[in-house]
């Protein structure tokens, strides 16, 4: 379930205002309804919940909602350096796979309201989204604007662009699709079964331009630890969560939990789905993240983590794991301890000088 109180940085909102002010709409209309002032929208260290963006694009699909493809010329705009540390760890990944495995591994950073999916079929890689969680109104303009930005982000990555061999939208074709065209390079297809672009597999395996190791570890773990900072939700389910972290190997039933909290289990459903969210989600949150941590920090076996988080067996553990992260967890374990190796550095003596220069990676 996509958590529309989680928070990220304002650069799409910027992104929005900019848009706004091309079409001669004040920045104190597009931000009308929330809490943020124009000046804390160019703040660096600013930051906004989905669920208020999500006032801003009603604000602004108020107004120009009408004009055809103004959700692939918002994608356009979305370049990898707006996204921080996640594009950084994008841009210096080793191959295209690569890419692809960081960028879902932390979309909570990017700016999609929704989830992707990675497939890999008949010689092409596939990447889906899924806009059933986004409000009607806006889902086609957000369907687009992150399709445009998954293709602006493969033109950042590499020098040539990234030929797509099919763009699909489940909504409806606009009365004009010039933009669409310019921006995919032909005519994707709407009224599709499915959000999808689809591209030669080949290019996966393709060493990255500006591929570099240390940026790419050093880079996820400033991912790591921003997630883990705007996770720490507030209100009745950061409670719950509370509750749930104190013993994650004795998990509290929602019963017990509501009980702990003073009101009933229906009334904690209630208070939880108002914040976009339920118990289930939260207790799986906890145990994704305490499984990651045990994981990464520890030399805990798969079966002890599965006791620990609560598991009656580790097979269960195991099929939970790898919906979560796409792979087992000692296939996981190995590639984050692989990624926090520090890179050695070491010192070169000059031929013939007396100085010494650093630079050399081994």
């Amino acid at each position: 379930m996509f958590d529309w109180d989680l928070v990220r940085s304002t650069s799409s909102v910027h992104v929005l205002m900019q848009l706004a002010a091309e079409r001669g709409m004040s920045a104190a209309a597009c931000l009308s309804g929330t809490t943020l002032a124009p000046e804390a929208v160019i703040d660096p260290n600013a930051e906004v919940s989905a669920r208020e963006e999500l006032r801003v694009l009603r604000n602004l699909l108020a107004r120009f909602g009408d004009e055809p493809g103004l959700g692939v010329e918002t994608g356009r705009r979305y370049h990898l350096s707006l996204y921080g540390p996640w594009g950084l760890a994008l841009l210096s990944s080793r191959t295209l796979r690569d890419a692809v495995e960081v960028a879902l591994r932390y979309v909570d950073l990017a700016f999609a309201f929704g989830r992707l999916d990675f497939d890999e079929s008949d010689e092409l890689a596939r990447i889906r989204f899924d806009d059933s969680e986004i409000p009607e109104d806006l889902r086609s303009f957000l369907t687009e604007r992150i399709m445009a930005g998954i293709h602006t982000i493969g033109q950042d990555m590499f020098a040539t662009g990234l030929p797509m061999a099919a763009v699909r939208f489940r909504h409806p074709a606009p009365a004009d699709t010039a933009r669409h065209r310019a921006v995919f390079g032909f005519e994707p297809e709407f009224s599709s079964d499915i959000n999808e672009l689809a591209f030669d597999a080949g290019y996966l395996d393709m060493a990255l331009p500006q591929a570099n190791e240390w940026a790419r570890a050093t880079c996820e773990q400033l991912c790591r630890d921003l997630l883990s900072t705007r996770r720490a939700r507030m209100g009745v389910a950061g409670s719950v969560r509370d509750l749930l972290v104190r013993n994650p190997g004795q998990l509290p039933d929602q019963l017990t939990v509501a009980t702990l909290l003073f009101m009933s289990p229906r009334t904690l459903s209630r208070r939880l789905r108002d914040e976009g969210t339920s118990f289930r989600s939260l207790v799986e949150e906890v145990r994704q993240v305490m499984s990651e941590e045990l994981l990464t920090r520890t030399d805990m076996t798969t079966e002890q983590v599965a006791a620990r988080l609560g598991y009656a067996e580790s097979a269960s553990f195991i099929r939970a794991f790898r919906r979560w992260k796409g792979c087992p967890p000692q296939e996981f374990r190995g590639r984050e301890l692989a990624a926090r190796t520090p890179v050695r550095r070491e010192l070169i003596a000059v031929p013939n000088t007396g100085n010494v220069m650093s630079g050399s990676l081994r």
